[in-house]
């Protein structure tokens, strides 16, 4: 008899490789046994899954449903089962990390070094993205832990706060020869601004913090990365809202410089986060704790 679990198994097959015969290479099956076994979940449910064509099948409106939650169990299941046979002093294992390129490039490198050095056996995965798009892969089981910017406000996850960081604003020669004392919050949204996109957790602490003030900030300028913030106000288009801790080279260089301001955004935090219903593997355990000891 075809448990539950294995139907789920065949579903999610299909709906991923868009063939029977392509799931039933894949799962050493049979063809028919493949349709069989749609056939039987599609009549215990009461639901067409798939819309059949001649180059293959596509998932209908329920079927897309129901793969996205099938989908996110089966990894769960799969990730339980590594961590049943890891090995607990770290001789084998996967850790699976997601994270932006910001906080990859200038936060966590050598902490990915200095793990790598002890525990060379343990293979990384990196998965970069937005900290919504991150949090999501972590529900979904396709990472064991996410770094990221701080606040994070979700009952689902466990957060560890790691490291303080600082919102500033900077800007080129152009607009520093205009800057004779500190300026206002309300002074510096007056000037031609330059903001991470609308989604970035970053971005959005600054604007919250601003409209407590009674402050609305209307970029001139929206971008993808930390980088071109720097590199827009180091020619001049703008002032732009950094984070200080990973700007210290251009600052240093002085191809940017800091606004001096009268009151400064209030620090936050980049942190580690989990699924609080999901125990973590000895690997993301001991990642985090090298984190929050900096063993670097």
């Amino acid at each position: 008899m075809v448990s539950k679990l294995d139907l789920y198994k065949v579903f999610c097959t299909v709906g991923k490789s868009e063939s029977f015969s392509q799931a039933a290479k894949d799962m050493y099956m049979t063809q028919p046994a493949v349709s069989q076994a749609i056939r039987q979940l599609e009549k215990e449910l009461e639901i067409r899954l798939f819309n059949r064509t001649p180059k293959g099948v596509t998932l209908t409106h329920d079927g897309l449903l129901l793969f996205e939650y099938a989908n996110s169990a089966l990894n769960l299941l799969r990730i339980g089962e590594e961590k049943m046979v890891e090995s607990k002093n770290l001789m084998a294992g996967e850790l699976r990390i997601g994270v932006g390129d910001t906080i990859s490039r200038y936060f966590l490198l050598p902490y990915l070094e200095a793990f790598h050095n002890s525990y060379p056996q343990i293979k990384f995965k990196i998965f970069n993205g937005t900290t919504l798009e991150l949090s999501a892969l972590l529900k979904s089981g396709e990472v064991d832990i996410i770094i990221c910017n701080f606040p994070l406000n979700d009952p689902a996850l466990e957060l560890r706060p790691c490291l303080e960081i600082q919102d500033i604003f900077v800007c080129g020669e152009k607009y520093k020869s205009r800057l004779t004392k500190p300026l206002t919050l309300t002074e510096v949204a007056a000037f031609p601004s330059i903001l991470l996109e609308p989604k970035s957790i970053s971005r959005k602490y600054v604007e919250d913090y601003l409209l407590t003030k009674g402050i609305k900030i209307s970029p001139e300028f929206e971008l993808g990365s930390h980088d071109l913030l720097l590199e827009f106000a180091k020619i001049n288009l703008g002032i732009a809202c950094v984070t200080k801790e990973f700007s210290q080279e251009y600052l240093t260089k002085g191809l940017v410089y800091e606004v001096p301001l009268v009151e400064e955004i209030p620090q936050r935090n980049i942190g580690a986060c989990s699924l609080k219903s999901v125990p973590l593997s000895s690997a993301a355990t001991k990642f985090i704790e090298m984190i929050e000891n900096q063993e670097i």
